[in-house]
């Protein structure tokens, strides 16, 4: 790269860093400016300003605010106490922020459940939040009704709409609350430190589990975006995520909210009105997830996908080979990708838009981030150490874990964990580059380049060992999605008998007819022998969570066994290619028949 065009890139990239180090520089553990106090400053300022506009209603900062304040004076007239639980079950709403903002300025934790939840997980998710009251709409409160039975401790249930039997009326009771902000001194010793909400892991391999989110880090992902996305009071962020997950519910609304700008909140995303939503609103950013791109993408074309005002998408989880589309298929001027977790203390930008990438850390820069990669045995699934007993950083190129820096004053590497205490400690790796340091392990397997681009590869678990090689199961997803015809692709590792490590497996969502001749020779083609799905079977559709993440768990128990699946189910013959798994074909591979 030219001198100049380094020099443009860095300057771009410091520019973006110091915006984000300039709204989170004065967060700290110990002071007692929480975030509902951050968000009090933004209504001071921009009061009679529109703040929130969902199903053809908008409310201004003010009006936001009071509904909050409501929510405040009813959590303090049921006595509820610092620390004390509220659960919140609702689809997107214009309520549902309010709804936790109110409660944060009573000391009152919120935890966001996910309204795509039913039966056991939802109990479970209920049943480890502690909560004793649970607010819920027309829509959830059938759901949790049918779950109920299986919650560990009795819940008022509480409705945003018409109440029936034990259930309260939750409209009427906002009705004698008043709107006016709860008197600052009933949160007198509270410090950022304190837990604001809980929220809850996306739950792809097993029952979710429930992170602390303190004031403090909230007051990092919505100051965070403020900053690094450069919003202004002109904007206007559209916002089709739940507000469950950080990603929409905290980043994005930090990026609006903090800034005097404007949240365009959509119940649910549709790749069918996206782009004719996001024009008639004049939206100018949106927040997205790497599946609600590749929906944009897949969905065939609209006039209003490049009549817009869109200057910025920002988001996580984009993959390399949807990225230069959703670009230039779409005129969208700049893409910021950030790289995070719900729990975690690591964070990184690309600021400067290296497609693919998912953030960067400057040699110059080194010593500012708490990032940093480490060698990991995929096979024996733990981190590689030296005679030193001490884990070896890896070099450009190499993959390895990326694991944080716990401690020290910077409030950026300060990890809260979950509520269960075991699943806290699990997640963290002593002595890692010195004596007594400690290390939050991601679970994320990446690369770093020469240029301190970091790139993700895949989720520890998800990789598996074959013929001796480690095979990325989010590597070979995007090179079976580069064949016609395949909209979706999960791959994963299934055990087969008498063989070392795990085979590769693929669930296809296909249009149309599947070609499996055409399929193999393109599997071929573009990957190893090691890395070729061995098995193959096609689905209507993936159960994804509500945040678009592909769960493989159920799909790793039904294995290749064709008396369990329903459906095509085709296995790759050393000599014919990919042909029908029959049960003649099963009942050859149990007896080791074929060589594979």
């Amino acid at each position: 790269m030219r001198l100049n065009a380094r020099l443009k890139r860095d300057w771009r990239f410091w520019k973006g860093l110091s915006r984000t180090l300039k709204r989170v520089k004065t967060i700290a553990r110990d002071s007692d400016n929480l975030i509902c106090d951050d968000l009090e400053s933004a209504v001071a300022q921009w009061r009679d300003r529109p703040a929130m506009t969902f199903e053809g209603r908008t409310v201004t900062y003010g009006e936001l605010d009071g509904i909050a304040n409501r929510y405040a004076h009813w959590a303090k007239g049921l006595n509820l106490r610092r620390g004390q639980t509220v659960a919140l079950f609702m689809p997107n709403r214009l309520e549902y922020f309010a709804i936790w903002y109110g409660l944060s300025k009573v000391g009152v934790v919120t935890a966001l459940i996910n309204n795509q939840l039913s039966g056991l997980p939802l109990a479970h998710c209920l049943s480890i939040s502690g909560a004793g009251h649970i607010i819920v709409d027309g829509e959830t409160s059938p759901v949790f009704e049918q779950a109920k039975p299986l919650v560990e401790r009795p819940m008022q249930q509480w409705v945003l709409g018409p109440a029936h039997g034990d259930q309260r009326d939750l409209v009427q009771a906002l009705k004698s609350c008043s709107q006016l902000a709860p008197d600052r001194a009933v949160r007198e010793g509270m410090t950022a430190s304190d837990t604001a909400l809980l929220l809850y892991t996306s739950g792809t391999t097993g029952l979710p589990k429930a992170a602390r989110i303190t004031h403090m880090r909230a007051q990092l992902y919505m100051r965070g975006f403020a900053g690094s996305t450069g919003a202004t009071d002109k904007d206007r962020v559209y916002v089709a995520l739940p507000l469950y997950h950080a990603t929409g519910g905290l980043c994005a609304l930090g990026a609006a909210l903090l800034n005097g700008g404007s949240v365009v909140l959509r119940r649910k995303f549709s790749a069918s009105h996206f782009w004719s939503e996001i024009a008639e609103e004049r939206c100018t950013m949106f927040v997205y997830i790497g599946e609600l791109c590749r929906y944009l993408v897949n969905h065939e074309p609209v006039d209003d996908e490049t009549r817009h005002k869109i200057r910025m998408a920002f988001g996580n989880g984009l993959r390399p080979d949807v990225w230069p589309t959703l670009k230039q298929r779409f005129r969208i001027p700049e893409i910021l990708e950030f790289y995070g977790s719900t729990e975690g203390n690591v964070s990184m930008f690309n600021f400067d838009g290296r497609e693919g990438a998912i953030g960067r850390i400057p040699k110059w820069l080194r010593k500012r981030f708490n990032v940093r990669l480490v060698q990991y045995d995929v096979e024996a699934e733990q981190v590689i150490r030296g005679p030193d007993g001490l884990c070896i950083e890896c070099g450009p190129g190499q993959v390895g874990q990326c694991v944080g820096l716990i401690g020290g004053a910077d409030a950026r590497s300060e990890f809260s964990g979950y509520l269960d205490k075991a699943a806290s400690e699990k997640k963290v790796l002593q002595n890692v580059f010195a004596r007594g340091d400690a290390w939050f392990a991601t679970g994320d397997l990446m690369k770093m380049d020469a240029d301190g681009y970091f790139y993700f590869v895949d989720r520890i678990g998800d990789t598996f060992r074959w013929k001796g090689e480690n095979v990325s199961t989010n590597e070979v997803a995007e090179r079976l999605q580069a064949f016609p015809g395949i909209a979706q692709a999960n791959v994963y590792g299934v055990a087969v008998d008498g063989a070392d490590g795990r085979a590769g497996m693929a669930a296809l969502v296909v249009d149309g007819a599947f070609d499996a001749k055409a399929f193999g020779e393109h599997v071929t083609r573009e990957l190893p022998i090691y890395a070729q799905p061995l098995f193959v079977r096609i689905l209507p559709a993936l159960d994804t969570t509500g945040t678009f993440k592909i769960r493989k768990v159920d799909l790793v128990a039904d294995g290749y066994d064709p008396a369990k699946i329903k459906g095509p189910l085709f296995f790759h013959d050393p000599k014919k290619g990919y042909v029908k798994l029959t049960k003649s074909v099963w009942d050859r591979l149990a007896a080791g028949a074929i060589r594979i």
